[in-house]
């Protein structure tokens, strides 16, 4: 899993029909200080996620098919919880 922030959405009129419902959104992944690391995502929005949310993102392709509910899927990234908040006692 990754801390992501929800940056954006995408529309796409066209798409695989095991993908037809799904809510596309643009997630750039963070380090554990806010910091936006590597490449913007495309993800699965399984957990009604908006922009401006921080979130947890699975980049497996099984995990994140799994958070689809559809077997098979053409699924690369999923948001798959919303954080509230993030609490390091060690150093982080």
């Amino acid at each position: 899993m990754q801390i992501a922030r929800v940056v954006g959405t995408v529309v796409s009129t066209q798409k695989n029909r095991k993908l037809e419902g799904a809510k596309l959104l643009l997630v750039q992944p963070l380090s554990i200080n806010d910091e936006p690391r590597g490449v913007t995502l495309i993800a699965i929005d399984s957990v009604g996620a908006g922009v401006g949310e921080k979130v947890l993102v699975v980049i497996e392709g099984k995990a994140a098919g799994d958070a689809l509910g559809k077997k098979a899927a053409a699924v690369d990234a999923a948001i798959i919880g919303i954080i509230d908040e993030i609490t390091c006692n060690a150093e982080c």
